[in-house]
Order: C-alpha cells, then sequence, then structure tokens
C-alpha cells in the first residue's frame, strides 16, 4: 500500500510507518548513537531538553527489563527488535539561568518531539522504529530505577524490518501501512470545530 498525501509533503513522511517484523539482527551502537543524536536536537521549550531516553540492546538484562515491562501482546513481537528504548521526561526542570526546579507543562510535548525525531533519522537510516504505549510503568519504573520525577510516555522497538510471517498470524494481515484522519478532522482556523 502507498500512502497518499492530501497535500505535497516530503516522501518521508508518507513513507516512514511502524512495522512490527523485526530481523532480531543487532544494531551497532553507533547507529543508535546516531538515532539519539537526532533526538537530541529536537525543538526544546526554553531549550530545557526533558526527555530521557534508556535502552537496552538485545541479549542484554536490560533489554529483558524493558520487555518483562510491555503488555503480553507486544512481548509477543518486539521480542525480536534490536534495541528497546524507554522514552521519558523529567516532570520538573531548572530553566535556563536559574538553580531552582519546577513543575515543566511541556515535558511531554518535547520528549514527543524528540521521539520523532529519532524516528525519522531511523527511517533514512533504514531502521524501523514501533512505539509502544502498551506497557506497565511501574514495572518500567522499578527495573530502570527510575526517579519519582521522571514520567514513562513510550517504548520504541527499533531494528532492521523483518518478514511479517515472522509475527504471529493474527498480527500479518496488519503488517501494513495505515492511513490518517483527513485534515479536516484535525487542522482548523479560529474556534474548535471538530
Amino acid at each position: 500500500m502507498t500512502r497518499q498525501a492530501a497535500h505535497p509533503v516530503a516522501e518521508l513522511f508518507t513513507a516512514r510507518w511502524s512495522p512490527r517484523a523485526f530481523t532480531g539482527e543487532a544494531m551497532p551502537q553507533a547507529d543508535l548513537d546516531t538515532l539519539l543524536e537526532a533526538a537530541r536536537w529536537a525543538p526544546s521549550a526554553s531549550n530545557i531538553q526533558p526527555w530521557r531516553f534508556l535502552y537496552g540492546h538485545a541479549g542484554t538484562g536490560t533489554f529483558a527489563g524493558i520487555l518483562a515491562g510491555l503488555v503480553p501482546f507486544n512481548q509477543g513481537w518486539a521480542n525480536k527488535a534490536s534495541v528497546l528504548l524507554v522514552v521519558t521526561s523529567k516532570k520538573s526542570s531548572a530553566a535556563p539561568g536559574a538553580t531552582e526546579a519546577k513543575p515543566n507543562p511541556w515535558h511531554a510535548f518535547d520528549a514527543g518531539a524528540a521521539w520523532m525525531s529519532l524516528a525519522i533519522q531511523a527511517h533514512l537510516m533504514g531502521y524501523i522504529t514501533h512505539g509502544m504505549g502498551g506497557f506497565d510503568a511501574a514495572v518500567l519504573t522499578t527495573a530502570l530505577e527510575l526517579p519519582d520525577d521522571a514520567q514513562v510516555h513510550a517504548v520504541i522497538a527499533i531494528g532492521k524490518r523483518g518478514a511479517k510471517e515472522s509475527l504471529p498470524e493474527g498480527l500479518q494481515a496488519r503488517e501494513l501501512p495505515n492511513d490518517r484522519l483527513p485534515l479536516s478532522a484535525i487542522a482548523t482556523e479560529g474556534l474548535w470545530r471538530f
């Protein structure tokens, strides 16, 4: 399936999607560092950069700990990813020039921008990414020793794309790019009319 944009956009926005079939091959740390570097340059309110990424390469204890924090449905396919990465952010931060940390109402927004930067860089390098909301934050908090000020937003599976036949039978038919809501359903000039 080829996705079609309603208005002219760079092809990478329609070509990037979130497959679940991974090869399981190892990802070089240098490649992961490039993805993280792209995320580092994401826009950030007051340049606070509240996002924090914790990751584990396949075959490590950290990978196993992150995998254990996923719901069983996601464990069934994410176990073949090369890397599992947890997207978190600090809920409070000291603004530039300040010494006292205060609540940062934009921490999640900024973390989302950083994750998207990582996803685009991965796509440009021939990797696939799949963001997951199906996780147990308490399990991940314990496994990764997160402080009270950290919020878990998502777990990202990263790796090379595998054959859809490697997925459980029920997921094979779903292994294709999906569409998006029409622009009129997400944007309007003026008042809320959705």
